[in-house]
């Protein structure tokens, strides 16, 4: 067997493997995908709390799962799901039951793209007109600037991980530049969202998160866009 045919073979095992858990889970919980699909795209943040909360004991492990699979998917939002994690949780367990779960998902995404469903990701990449953003995520700085785009929240997730999957980046980096990425844009993301639902007992916080955000960010752009100015400028010469 050639390791072409190796390669269509673990494929095969692997897309198997996913359609086998996703029959059994819907067995198990017939109703489970259609409700979480309607709460996840709805916004309805009081009735997800409660969806989460329906578990009981293993609602933190239900919601691991579930968040897992929406940033698996890439074309569902997530950061209702964040949201609810730190009403249901806390802030700092919300953050961090978010933060894996979202890295985790943006993994298999990858690895996903970049093997069966390489073809979607050409889909996606054409229809975003990122195509040529290709070449920079191939190039030596292809794990600071996955890093840096991963730390920006309520970026479009699918987008980016079709990037990396169709880039020469490597799944080191590409896992190494989420788990850090992902950290403090998910933080942000379950922070402002736990305020603003709890507004009337956040507001103090919730301004000087906004505020403190906008103007880091602001910094960021500002150096990046100054930087490339630069270089451009040197491309001249």
């Amino acid at each position: 067997m050639s390791i072409k045919q190796k390669e269509t073979m673990i494929k095969g095992i692997a897309f198997l493997l996913l359609i086998l858990t996703f029959l059994l889970v819907h067995i198990l919980y017939p109703d489970l995908f259609p409700r979480m699909l309607h709460l996840v795209t709805s916004g309805d943040i009081d009735a997800l709390v409660e969806f989460f909360r329906s578990f009981g004991a293993w609602a933190m492990f239900f919601s691991f799962w579930i968040d897992v699979l929406v940033n698996a998917l890439g074309f569902l939002p997530s950061i209702f799901i964040s949201t609810a994690n730190g009403i249901v949780f806390g802030i700092i367990p919300g953050i961090i039951i978010s933060w894996l779960a979202e890295t985790v998902g943006v993994i298999i995404s990858f690895l996903l793209m970049r093997t069966i469903l390489r073809s979607s990701a050409e889909k996606i990449i054409a229809k975003s007109g990122a195509l040529k953003k290709i070449d920079e995520f191939s190039g030596k700085k292809g794990f600071q600037l996955m890093l840096i785009m991963r730390t920006i929240p309520y970026f479009p997730s699918g987008v980016l991980t079709a990037l990396g999957a169709l880039s020469s980046i490597s799944l080191r980096d590409y896992v190494l530049a989420n788990l850090i990425g992902k950290f403090p844009s998910t933080a942000l993301e379950v922070i402002v969202g736990h305020d603003i639902v709890l507004f009337h007992e956040n507001l103090h916080r919730l301004t000087m998160v906004v505020i403190g955000a906008t103007a880091v960010y602001g910094l960021l752009w500002y150096y990046q866009r100054k930087k490339e100015k630069k270089t451009s400028a040197e491309d001249t010469k």
